[in-house]
Protein backbone atom coordinates (compact mmCIF):
# COMPACT_ATOMS: atom_id res chain seq x y z
CA UNK A 1 0.00 0.00 0.00
CA UNK A 2 1.47 3.03 -1.26
CA UNK A 3 0.14 5.72 1.29
CA UNK A 4 -0.45 9.55 1.12
CA UNK A 5 1.78 10.77 4.29
CA UNK A 6 1.50 13.74 6.40
CA UNK A 7 3.44 16.62 5.53
CA UNK A 8 3.97 15.94 1.70
CA UNK A 9 2.14 18.04 -1.13
CA UNK A 10 0.05 15.39 -1.74
CA UNK A 11 -1.42 15.25 1.53
CA UNK A 12 -2.39 18.61 1.14
CA UNK A 13 -3.49 18.47 -1.97
CA UNK A 14 -6.33 15.50 -0.92
CA UNK A 15 -7.34 17.60 2.16
CA UNK A 16 -7.79 20.80 0.34
CA UNK A 17 -9.99 19.08 -2.47
CA UNK A 18 -12.14 17.45 0.00
CA UNK A 19 -12.53 20.49 1.61
CA UNK A 20 -14.09 22.15 -1.49
CA UNK A 21 -15.54 18.80 -2.31
CA UNK A 22 -17.75 19.06 1.36
CA UNK A 23 -18.27 22.58 0.91
CA UNK A 24 -19.60 22.28 -2.36
CA UNK A 25 -22.40 18.99 -1.14
CA UNK A 26 -23.22 20.66 2.24
CA UNK A 27 -23.56 24.18 0.67
CA UNK A 28 -26.02 22.65 -2.15
CA UNK A 29 -27.54 20.16 0.38
CA UNK A 30 -28.75 22.58 3.17
CA UNK A 31 -29.83 25.81 0.62
CA UNK A 32 -32.93 25.76 1.44
CA UNK A 33 -32.62 25.50 5.14
CA UNK A 34 -32.54 28.99 6.03
CA UNK A 35 -35.60 29.65 3.54
CA UNK A 36 -38.43 27.64 5.67
CA UNK A 37 -40.08 30.27 7.01
CA UNK A 38 -39.97 32.05 3.36
CA UNK A 39 -41.34 28.97 1.65
CA UNK A 40 -44.00 28.64 4.43
CA UNK A 41 -45.18 32.31 3.68
CA UNK A 42 -44.71 32.18 0.15
CA UNK A 43 -46.48 28.81 -0.69
CA UNK A 44 -48.56 28.79 2.16
CA UNK A 45 -48.00 25.56 3.65
CA UNK A 46 -46.70 24.52 7.41
CA UNK A 47 -43.36 24.56 8.88
CA UNK A 48 -43.70 20.84 8.50
CA UNK A 49 -43.95 20.86 4.81
CA UNK A 50 -41.42 23.32 4.34
CA UNK A 51 -39.13 21.32 6.01
CA UNK A 52 -39.30 18.42 2.85
CA UNK A 53 -37.24 20.65 0.76
CA UNK A 54 -33.97 19.67 3.29
CA UNK A 55 -35.69 16.34 4.15
CA UNK A 56 -36.89 14.74 0.68
CA UNK A 57 -33.41 15.63 -0.34
CA UNK A 58 -31.13 13.86 2.56
CA UNK A 59 -33.77 10.40 2.54
CA UNK A 60 -32.96 10.32 -1.16
CA UNK A 61 -29.51 10.83 -1.01
CA UNK A 62 -29.33 8.13 1.67
CA UNK A 63 -30.85 5.75 -0.21
CA UNK A 64 -28.49 6.74 -3.09
CA UNK A 65 -25.69 6.39 -1.18
CA UNK A 66 -26.31 2.27 -0.62
CA UNK A 67 -25.93 2.43 -4.64
CA UNK A 68 -23.42 4.93 -5.25
CA UNK A 69 -20.55 3.06 -2.41
CA UNK A 70 -21.38 -0.22 -4.55
CA UNK A 71 -20.61 1.08 -7.17
CA UNK A 72 -17.35 2.92 -6.80
CA UNK A 73 -16.12 -0.50 -5.60
CA UNK A 74 -16.79 -1.20 -9.47
CA UNK A 75 -15.88 2.08 -11.15
CA UNK A 76 -13.63 3.53 -8.84
CA UNK A 77 -13.60 6.83 -6.25
CA UNK A 78 -12.43 9.90 -8.34
CA UNK A 79 -14.63 9.38 -11.17
CA UNK A 80 -17.77 9.15 -9.13
CA UNK A 81 -17.13 12.01 -6.72
CA UNK A 82 -16.17 14.35 -9.94
CA UNK A 83 -19.49 13.06 -11.43
CA UNK A 84 -21.53 13.92 -7.85
CA UNK A 85 -20.04 17.66 -7.96
CA UNK A 86 -20.65 18.29 -11.57
CA UNK A 87 -24.21 17.40 -11.71
CA UNK A 88 -25.38 18.44 -8.68
CA UNK A 89 -24.25 21.92 -9.39
CA UNK A 90 -26.14 22.21 -12.66
CA UNK A 91 -29.35 21.18 -10.40
CA UNK A 92 -28.52 23.74 -8.17
CA UNK A 93 -28.97 26.42 -10.33
CA UNK A 94 -31.97 25.14 -12.34
CA UNK A 95 -33.64 25.39 -8.66
CA UNK A 96 -33.54 29.33 -9.15
CA UNK A 97 -36.31 28.97 -11.81
CA UNK A 98 -39.13 26.21 -10.39
CA UNK A 99 -42.18 27.57 -10.90
CA UNK A 100 -44.51 26.32 -7.52
CA UNK A 101 -43.25 24.55 -4.64
CA UNK A 102 -43.72 20.61 -6.26
CA UNK A 103 -40.98 21.19 -9.05
CA UNK A 104 -38.32 22.92 -6.40
CA UNK A 105 -39.26 19.01 -4.59
CA UNK A 106 -38.49 17.11 -7.61
CA UNK A 107 -35.59 19.03 -7.95
CA UNK A 108 -34.34 18.73 -4.64
CA UNK A 109 -35.14 15.07 -4.43
CA UNK A 110 -32.50 14.79 -7.94
CA UNK A 111 -30.27 16.84 -5.76
CA UNK A 112 -30.41 14.41 -3.33
CA UNK A 113 -29.57 11.04 -5.60
CA UNK A 114 -26.77 12.65 -7.29
CA UNK A 115 -25.05 14.45 -4.38
CA UNK A 116 -24.56 11.09 -2.74
CA UNK A 117 -21.51 10.23 -4.58
CA UNK A 118 -19.32 12.28 -2.94
CA UNK A 119 -20.18 11.25 0.98
CA UNK A 120 -20.73 8.11 -0.19
CA UNK A 121 -17.00 7.92 -1.50
CA UNK A 122 -15.26 10.57 0.06
CA UNK A 123 -14.89 8.27 3.54
CA UNK A 124 -13.53 5.09 1.85
CA UNK A 125 -11.29 7.48 -0.39
CA UNK A 126 -9.28 8.47 2.90
CA UNK A 127 -9.48 5.86 4.40
CA UNK A 128 -7.46 3.82 1.55
CA UNK A 129 -5.20 6.56 0.33
CA UNK A 130 -3.88 8.69 3.37
CA UNK A 131 -1.62 6.93 5.90
CA UNK A 132 -3.35 5.16 9.07
CA UNK A 133 -2.04 7.76 11.83
CA UNK A 134 -2.97 10.75 10.02
CA UNK A 135 -6.19 9.20 9.31
CA UNK A 136 -7.87 10.90 12.05
CA UNK A 137 -6.72 14.81 11.22
CA UNK A 138 -7.56 14.39 7.38
CA UNK A 139 -11.15 12.96 8.29
CA UNK A 140 -11.10 16.00 10.34
CA UNK A 141 -10.73 18.62 8.14
CA UNK A 142 -12.73 16.77 5.50
CA UNK A 143 -15.66 17.26 7.91
CA UNK A 144 -14.70 20.63 8.40
CA UNK A 145 -15.63 21.25 4.48
CA UNK A 146 -19.00 20.58 5.26
CA UNK A 147 -19.51 22.58 8.16
CA UNK A 148 -17.74 25.71 6.30
CA UNK A 149 -20.08 24.66 3.08
CA UNK A 150 -22.82 24.04 5.27
CA UNK A 151 -21.90 27.75 7.19
CA UNK A 152 -21.50 30.24 4.08
CA UNK A 153 -24.34 28.44 2.25
CA UNK A 154 -26.93 29.29 4.66
CA UNK A 155 -25.26 33.10 5.26
CA UNK A 156 -24.93 33.38 1.70
CA UNK A 157 -28.68 32.48 1.08
CA UNK A 158 -29.83 34.63 4.12
CA UNK A 159 -27.92 38.00 3.33
CA UNK A 160 -28.80 37.86 -0.74
CA UNK A 161 -32.77 36.47 0.10
CA UNK A 162 -33.21 39.78 2.14
CA UNK A 163 -31.99 41.80 -0.79
CA UNK A 164 -32.95 39.84 -3.82
CA UNK A 165 -35.40 36.92 -3.26
CA UNK A 166 -34.93 33.04 -2.66
CA UNK A 167 -34.60 32.73 -6.44
CA UNK A 168 -31.59 34.60 -6.53
CA UNK A 169 -29.95 33.37 -3.58
CA UNK A 170 -30.31 29.85 -4.88
CA UNK A 171 -29.06 30.33 -8.32
CA UNK A 172 -25.75 31.95 -6.43
CA UNK A 173 -25.21 28.92 -4.53
CA UNK A 174 -25.22 27.46 -7.89
CA UNK A 175 -22.43 29.19 -9.16
CA UNK A 176 -20.50 29.19 -6.81
CA UNK A 177 -20.60 25.12 -6.63
CA UNK A 178 -19.51 25.15 -9.61
CA UNK A 179 -16.80 26.69 -9.12
CA UNK A 180 -16.18 24.47 -6.27
CA UNK A 181 -16.24 21.44 -8.13
CA UNK A 182 -13.58 22.33 -10.96
CA UNK A 183 -11.28 23.34 -8.05
CA UNK A 184 -12.22 19.34 -6.53
CA UNK A 185 -11.80 17.74 -10.00
CA UNK A 186 -8.46 19.51 -10.43
CA UNK A 187 -6.77 19.18 -7.08
CA UNK A 188 -7.36 15.40 -5.89
CA UNK A 189 -4.94 12.73 -6.16
CA UNK A 190 -6.18 10.03 -8.00
CA UNK A 191 -6.59 6.48 -6.17
CA UNK A 192 -3.18 4.77 -6.05
CA UNK A 193 -4.67 1.65 -3.30
CA UNK A 194 -7.98 1.57 -5.06
CA UNK A 195 -8.63 -1.86 -6.43
CA UNK A 196 -11.77 -1.90 -8.81
CA UNK A 197 -13.62 -5.71 -8.97
CA UNK A 198 -16.37 -6.69 -10.98
CA UNK A 199 -19.89 -5.68 -10.42
CA UNK A 200 -21.37 -9.32 -8.34
CA UNK A 201 -24.63 -8.19 -6.72
CA UNK A 202 -25.20 -11.00 -4.58
CA UNK A 203 -21.74 -10.59 -3.16
CA UNK A 204 -22.42 -6.78 -2.24
CA UNK A 205 -25.49 -7.56 -0.76
CA UNK A 206 -23.66 -10.39 1.62
CA UNK A 207 -21.28 -7.70 2.29
CA UNK A 208 -24.13 -4.92 3.01
CA UNK A 209 -25.14 -7.35 5.68
CA UNK A 210 -21.81 -8.76 6.98
CA UNK A 211 -21.48 -4.52 7.68
CA UNK A 212 -25.44 -4.62 9.95
CA UNK A 213 -24.30 -7.76 11.80
CA UNK A 214 -21.13 -6.08 12.94
CA UNK A 215 -22.80 -4.93 16.78
CA UNK A 216 -19.91 -1.84 16.63
CA UNK A 217 -20.55 -0.55 13.40
CA UNK A 218 -24.14 -0.99 14.51
CA UNK A 219 -23.68 1.15 16.82
CA UNK A 220 -21.78 3.43 15.24
CA UNK A 221 -24.86 3.57 12.30
CA UNK A 222 -27.48 4.51 14.79
CA UNK A 223 -24.76 7.29 16.62
CA UNK A 224 -24.99 8.93 13.57
CA UNK A 225 -28.63 8.46 13.19
CA UNK A 226 -29.73 10.10 16.56
CA UNK A 227 -26.63 13.18 16.27
CA UNK A 228 -27.71 14.18 12.46
CA UNK A 229 -31.20 14.07 13.64
CA UNK A 230 -30.97 16.24 17.03
CA UNK A 231 -28.59 18.93 14.66
CA UNK A 232 -30.71 19.20 11.87
CA UNK A 233 -34.39 19.72 14.34
CA UNK A 234 -32.57 22.43 15.99
CA UNK A 235 -31.21 24.44 12.66
CA UNK A 236 -34.34 23.88 11.20
CA UNK A 237 -36.75 25.77 13.67
CA UNK A 238 -34.17 27.90 15.11
CA UNK A 239 -35.43 30.18 12.63
CA UNK A 240 -39.16 29.52 13.27
CA UNK A 241 -38.13 30.89 16.59
CA UNK A 242 -35.88 34.41 16.02
CA UNK A 243 -38.34 35.90 13.46
CA UNK A 244 -41.03 35.82 15.59
CA UNK A 245 -40.98 38.28 19.15
CA UNK A 246 -39.55 38.77 21.13
CA UNK A 247 -36.38 38.62 18.43
CA UNK A 248 -38.03 39.55 15.51
CA UNK A 249 -35.06 39.43 13.57
CA UNK A 250 -34.55 39.73 9.62
CA UNK A 251 -33.72 36.89 7.63
CA UNK A 252 -30.09 38.26 6.80
CA UNK A 253 -29.55 38.36 10.67
CA UNK A 254 -31.26 34.94 11.02
CA UNK A 255 -28.83 33.68 8.11
CA UNK A 256 -25.46 34.91 9.61
CA UNK A 257 -26.73 32.15 13.07
CA UNK A 258 -25.12 29.46 11.08
CA UNK A 259 -21.41 31.40 11.59
CA UNK A 260 -21.43 29.19 14.31
CA UNK A 261 -20.32 26.15 12.21
CA UNK A 262 -17.00 27.74 12.63
CA UNK A 263 -16.94 26.03 15.93
CA UNK A 264 -17.54 22.49 14.34
CA UNK A 265 -14.48 23.49 11.75
CA UNK A 266 -12.41 23.29 14.67
CA UNK A 267 -13.97 20.77 16.68
CA UNK A 268 -13.75 18.24 14.12
CA UNK A 269 -10.25 18.59 13.65
CA UNK A 270 -10.02 18.90 17.17
CA UNK A 271 -11.53 15.94 18.58
CA UNK A 272 -10.37 13.61 15.54
CA UNK A 273 -6.64 14.11 17.08
CA UNK A 274 -7.32 13.64 20.78
CA UNK A 275 -9.63 10.35 19.27
CA UNK A 276 -6.48 8.94 17.70
CA UNK A 277 -4.65 10.12 21.33
CA UNK A 278 -7.14 9.09 23.84
CA UNK A 279 -9.61 6.53 22.44
CA UNK A 280 -12.59 7.23 20.44
CA UNK A 281 -15.75 5.86 22.76
CA UNK A 282 -14.16 8.59 25.25
CA UNK A 283 -14.22 11.03 22.81
CA UNK A 284 -17.47 10.22 21.24
CA UNK A 285 -19.42 10.14 24.67
CA UNK A 286 -18.01 14.18 25.52
CA UNK A 287 -18.88 15.13 22.21
CA UNK A 288 -22.45 14.35 22.68
CA UNK A 289 -22.33 15.66 26.12
CA UNK A 290 -21.39 18.97 24.75
CA UNK A 291 -24.05 18.81 22.33
CA UNK A 292 -27.16 18.02 24.96
CA UNK A 293 -25.54 20.87 27.62
CA UNK A 294 -25.65 23.58 24.36
CA UNK A 295 -29.62 22.23 23.71
CA UNK A 296 -30.38 23.24 27.78
CA UNK A 297 -28.53 26.53 27.18
CA UNK A 298 -30.93 27.65 24.11
CA UNK A 299 -33.52 27.41 26.29
CA UNK A 300 -32.73 30.41 27.94
CA UNK A 301 -35.12 33.49 26.87
CA UNK A 302 -32.18 36.05 26.31
CA UNK A 303 -30.41 36.21 22.78
CA UNK A 304 -27.21 36.06 23.76
CA UNK A 305 -27.96 32.19 25.96
CA UNK A 306 -29.62 30.92 22.53
CA UNK A 307 -26.43 32.09 20.35
CA UNK A 308 -24.39 30.37 23.30
CA UNK A 309 -26.09 27.38 23.09
CA UNK A 310 -26.33 26.66 19.44
CA UNK A 311 -22.67 27.24 19.25
CA UNK A 312 -21.98 24.78 22.07
CA UNK A 313 -23.92 22.38 20.38
CA UNK A 314 -22.65 22.42 16.77
CA UNK A 315 -19.01 22.18 18.73
CA UNK A 316 -20.24 18.96 20.38
CA UNK A 317 -21.74 17.93 16.82
CA UNK A 318 -19.26 18.41 14.58
CA UNK A 319 -16.63 16.67 17.16
CA UNK A 320 -18.92 13.47 18.07
CA UNK A 321 -19.76 13.16 13.96
CA UNK A 322 -15.62 13.72 13.03
CA UNK A 323 -14.89 10.98 15.62
CA UNK A 324 -18.24 8.44 14.94
CA UNK A 325 -17.32 8.98 10.95
CA UNK A 326 -14.07 7.95 11.14
CA UNK A 327 -14.38 4.88 13.55
CA UNK A 328 -16.42 3.26 10.89
CA UNK A 329 -13.85 3.62 8.20
CA UNK A 330 -10.93 2.02 10.93
CA UNK A 331 -13.31 -0.75 11.82
CA UNK A 332 -14.74 -1.81 8.14
CA UNK A 333 -12.38 -4.36 7.53
CA UNK A 334 -13.68 -4.98 3.49
CA UNK A 335 -15.74 -2.80 1.10
CA UNK A 336 -14.94 0.26 2.94
CA UNK A 337 -17.09 2.42 0.72
CA UNK A 338 -20.29 0.32 1.54
CA UNK A 339 -19.59 0.50 5.50
CA UNK A 340 -19.25 4.34 5.24
CA UNK A 341 -22.49 4.94 2.82
CA UNK A 342 -24.18 2.62 5.85
CA UNK A 343 -23.29 5.27 8.14
CA UNK A 344 -24.31 7.91 5.80
CA UNK A 345 -27.56 6.04 5.18
CA UNK A 346 -28.60 6.32 9.27
CA UNK A 347 -26.91 9.41 9.28
CA UNK A 348 -29.06 11.21 6.61
CA UNK A 349 -32.30 9.27 7.39
CA UNK A 350 -31.74 10.65 10.74
CA UNK A 351 -31.69 14.20 9.39
CA UNK A 352 -34.89 13.58 7.25
CA UNK A 353 -36.99 11.49 10.38
CA UNK A 354 -35.81 14.31 13.22
CA UNK A 355 -36.02 17.24 10.64
CA UNK A 356 -39.53 16.80 9.84
CA UNK A 357 -40.57 15.38 13.26
CA UNK A 358 -39.40 18.32 14.51
CA UNK A 359 -41.91 20.17 13.49
CA UNK A 360 -45.04 18.49 14.78
CA UNK A 361 -42.97 19.50 17.97
CA UNK A 362 -42.52 23.13 16.88
CA UNK A 363 -46.08 23.64 15.97
CA UNK A 364 -47.58 21.69 19.45
CA UNK A 365 -44.87 22.71 22.02
CA UNK A 366 -43.12 25.71 20.32
CA UNK A 367 -39.46 25.69 21.36
CA UNK A 368 -39.65 23.76 24.27
CA UNK A 369 -40.83 21.19 22.51
CA UNK A 370 -37.74 20.79 20.09
CA UNK A 371 -35.44 21.06 22.58
CA UNK A 372 -37.51 17.95 24.89
CA UNK A 373 -37.33 16.05 20.79
CA UNK A 374 -33.25 17.00 20.64
CA UNK A 375 -32.58 15.45 23.79
CA UNK A 376 -34.41 11.88 23.64
CA UNK A 377 -32.25 12.14 20.66
CA UNK A 378 -29.23 12.77 22.32
CA UNK A 379 -29.71 10.61 25.09
CA UNK A 380 -29.80 7.28 22.63
CA UNK A 381 -26.28 8.28 21.28
CA UNK A 382 -25.13 8.29 24.94
CA UNK A 383 -26.54 4.97 25.93
CA UNK A 384 -25.20 3.66 22.54
CA UNK A 385 -21.19 5.62 23.03
CA UNK A 386 -21.73 3.49 26.20
CA UNK A 387 -22.25 0.42 24.75
CA UNK A 388 -19.29 0.86 22.06
CA UNK A 389 -16.89 0.20 25.71
CA UNK A 390 -18.57 -3.51 25.96
CA UNK A 391 -17.67 -4.78 22.11
CA UNK A 392 -14.08 -5.69 21.66
CA UNK A 393 -12.57 -4.96 18.46
CA UNK A 394 -12.50 -7.19 15.30
CA UNK A 395 -9.77 -9.89 15.30
CA UNK A 396 -8.48 -11.75 12.11
CA UNK A 397 -8.76 -15.45 11.87
CA UNK A 398 -5.06 -15.64 13.25
CA UNK A 399 -6.29 -13.48 16.64
CA UNK A 400 -4.75 -10.49 15.78
CA UNK A 401 -6.43 -7.29 16.71
CA UNK A 402 -7.73 -5.33 13.48
CA UNK A 403 -8.89 -2.37 15.37
CA UNK A 404 -6.71 -0.32 17.58
CA UNK A 405 -7.21 -1.05 21.24
CA UNK A 406 -7.61 2.52 22.58
CA UNK A 407 -10.13 2.82 19.85
CA UNK A 408 -12.49 1.12 22.24
CA UNK A 409 -11.88 4.25 25.16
Amino acid sequence: MTYIKRGTAAFRKANIALFFGGFNTFAIMYSTQPLLPDFSREFHISPAVASLSLSLTTIALAVGMLLVGSVSEVRGRKPIMIFSLVAASVLAVLTAFVPDYRDLLILRVLQGIVLAGLPAVAMAYLSEEIEPSSLGIAMGLYISGNSVGGMSGRIIIGMLTDYYGWRVALGSIGLLSVLASLLFWYLLPASRNFRARTLDLAKLSKSLLSHLKDPGLLCLYSVGFALMGSFVTLYNYIGFQLIIPPYSLSQALVGWIFILYLTGTFSSAWLGRLADKYGRQKMLGIGVLIMASGAVVTLGGPLVLKILGIAVFTFGFFGGHSVASGWVGRRAQHDKAQASSLYLFFYYAGSSIGGTAGGAFWSAWGWDGVIGMILMFLLLALFLSRQLRSIPPLTSRLGAKLEPRKAQG
